[in-house]
């Protein structure tokens, strides 16, 4: 190994779908050495594409990880995808980086990907860099975008590097003040970013003001650029065209230069089980902590758990431990990855990214560690969109049902926002994903990788019930059958609580008159009540119970008999409750040009739909936020498609559950009790 922890750098590529992530991968590596020649996304022979749907799409799916050794520096990169679909794979990159180069179409300028990506990035407290792809292509105004870009995200965003020559190449303006550029000049745009950096730090600033910019040492500017990135006080936008290498080199170089290392970046958020933060050092001697960030279930050399070192080195043949586990695996085959192809090594310091495979164990966002002292923590988690687009699977072909539990498991494993979900009481699998075009990848990849092939119909919705007002409930259990009896009296109480709430369960018993021990078994026997509803036969939540009297009798008292006196007990107060059904609300965000507006606003505003107003962007392109009950969206992806032309595309996040209308919970009801009349 020829390089420290100081020449490491991880940066993710991201931004929104088609700006030209992986083409640049492409000329990233092909300018440091990595590859001898570009792939392309046409020909299918990318280093990040290469999935049998990426290729085929045309497009990223999952994130990839390749490396660049250039000098003594070590650039990781992570390619991710574009397609809000897939998103799951391009959030848990950002677990793994210090940087996040969000790349924009330089034609199309800042679309909804860009957007989203910017305050991801911010949240988790990542430098941030905007990267301006395809400089060279016809109607790229860049100047105009440099504008958008400022007034969208903050005087902050500012030039590091500008085009000249028609975007032919680009020049240096943070250590260079002198040449002729497409707009602007490199002398104001260097003045403007050294004013920026500067002001940082009062030491830089002193130096500057007494002795002016020849005064300060590359040192110094590299801590004071690092410092503002950090912070977040500075959000440098530099130039490239992918397609014919202009920019990539300055890419590399500001890369190496300035950008900051693993042990200048933001400390990770890592807490341990009582929710107090934990400090991690960069320090390849201390103890191993690493955090697994992706997983691969490949067919030739099992499963891959991807991680990122931050604290000790892990060596090969050494033993680490996962998560709160007891017993520690041996790691035989020490990983680096440069997109599908797997590299041997050694050992892998703080602020590398390596991988382990053949460990079952191993999962996303387990934490990787060598001492026990660090059993109970964990990096705190990203925020997931909730996967909200469902489909009810079931095999093709009889007897595969355990291949299809199998192979749903996998893909559960590799995406963090695909779930899987058994409904025993309707006997269907439901799988479900952040859209339409999520699912059809996944059971795609299911047929091809695993032999699995489903036929598929819309699930039932995931409606809950609920109680409106307080109400007390009895049941007094007792059963003689000529030896031992069975004896068990409840009094309790249901209160509502505050959506979201969930389930409290209070034991107010005075006097022993229900021993101890037999409250679990109440708790055992509302649980069992709250699974099968009591109007339409969906989940209770949202509702305290409170034991206060009961009676119990020294031999006939038995755990049975409790179970079935709280059920009933329970099903006796709801029943009082005035019990309502929740239907669960979602925020939904549909993107679509500006003429068709009109069109998508009444079409939801009839799926009882509350707009909550629009946003403009750049190219003609208007977003509508609004929220709507899922029952309402089954069919939306189709009636979008057909209302834009296949322009229009949205997404779903889960917002909130609240009561249906009378008339929708008395068809419910009334559709389950036919059920309850064969139970």
């Amino acid at each position: 190994m020829s390089y420290s922890t100081e020449h490491i750098r991880n940066i993710a590529l991201t931004g929104h779908a088609a700006v030209g992530k992986s083409t640049l991968l492409e000329a990233l590596l092909l300018a440091g050495g990595t590859i001898q020649s570009p792939g392309s996304i046409e020909r299918g022979n990318t280093v990040s594409d290469s999935d049998a749907q990426e290729k085929a799409r045309g497009h990223s799916i999952d994130n990839c990880v390749a490396s660049i050794d250039r000098g003594d520096c070590h650039l990781n990169l992570i390619d991710t995808a574009g397609y809000d679909d897939f998103r799951g794979g391009t959030l848990s990159a950002l677990a793994a980086v210090e940087t996040v180069a969000i790349v924009v179409n330089a034609v199309n300028g800042i679309e909804h990907g860009t957007r989203r990506m910017m305050l991801h990035a911010r949240a988790r407290g990542l430098a941030r860099m905007l990267v301006i792809n395809k400089i060279d292509f016809d109607g790229a105004d860049l100047a105009a975008l440099v504008d958008a870009l400022r007034e969208e995200f903050g005087t902050e965003c500012l030039p590091v590097n500008l085009p000249a020559g028609r975007g032919s190449r680009v020049l240096d303006c943070f250590f260079h003040s002198d040449g002729a550029t497409d707009f602007s000049s490199l002398a104001e745009a260097h003045q403007h970013i050294i004013d920026q950096v500067v002001e940082i730090s009062e030491t830089t600033m002193d130096v500057y003001l007494d002795a002016g910019e020849a005064a300060l040492t590359p040192q110094q500017l590299h801590d004071a650029f690092e410092q503002c990135l950090r912070e977040g006080h500075l959000v440098p936008i530099c130039f490239v065209s992918a397609r014919t290498g202009a920019g990539v080199r300055e890419f590399l170089e500001l890369a190496e230069r300035l950008l900051p290392n693993p042990a200048e970046g933001n400390p990770p958020p890592f807490v341990r089980a009582d929710g107090t933060p934990l400090s991690i050092s960069a320090d390849p001697a201390s103890h191993v902590i690493a955090d697994v960030f992706k997983i691969v279930n490949d067919p030739f050399v099992g499963k891959l758990g991807v991680f990122r070192v931050w604290q000790g080195t892990v060596r090969r043949d050494s033993q680490l431990l996962i998560d709160d586990s007891r017993k520690p695996f041996k790691v035989g085959h020490l990983l680096r990855l440069q997109g599908k192809t797997l590299v041997e090594i050694e050992a892998a310091i703080p602020g590398d990214i390596a991988a382990v495979s053949k460990v079952e164990d191993i999962h996303f966002d387990a934490v990787l560690h060598d001492s026990h002292d660090d059993d109970a923590i964990a990096l705190a988690p990203l925020a997931f969109p909730s996967p909200m687009f469902g489909l009810a699977v079931q095999t093709r072909h009889k007897g595969h049902e355990q291949k299809l539990s199998n192979a749903l498991a996998r893909l559960a494993e590799e995406d963090p926002c695909f779930r899987v979900e058994h409904h025993k009481e309707l006997n269907e699998t439901v799988v479900r994903g952040l859209s339409e075009l999520h699912l059809k990848v996944m059971l795609e990849r299911m047929r091809e990788r695993y032999g699995v092939e489903v036929d598929t119909h819309p699930p039932r919705i995931a409606y809950r019930e609920t109680i409106a007002i307080s109400a007390d409930g009895h049941h007094r259990h007792k059963k003689q059958t000529g030896g031992a009896g069975q004896f068990g009296e409840v009094f309790l109480r249901v209160e509502p609580l505050a959506r979201g709430a969930g389930f409290e369960f209070v034991d107010a018993v005075k006097g022993g008159v229900i021993p101890g021990q037999f409250l679990p078994a109440i708790e055992k026997g509302v649980r069992l009540a709250m699974e099968h509803g009591a109007i339409a036969g969906f989940p209770l939540q949202d509702l305290r119970v409170t034991v206060y009297d009961g009676k119990h009798h020294a031999v006939d008292s038995k755990e049975v008999a409790f179970i079935s006196a709280g059920r009933k007990a329970f099903v006796d107060a709801v029943g009082k409750a005035k019990p309502i059904v929740l239907e669960p609300i979602v925020n939904v965000e549909v993107a679509v040009p500006e003429h068709h507006v009109g069109d998508v606003t009444g079409a939801l505003a009839a799926k009882r739909a509350r707009i909550l107003g629009t946003d403009t962007q750049r190219g003609g392109e208007r977003v509508i936020k609004a929220q709507a009950p899922l029952a309402e969206l089954t069919d939306y992806p189709t009636e979008l498609k057909s209302m834009t032309g296949g322009r229009g595309r949205y997404s779903l996040d889960l917002s909130h559950y609240e009561a249906v209308p009378p008339a929708v919970q008395k068809q419910l009801g009334e559709s389950w009790k036919p059920h309850v009349e064969e139970d």
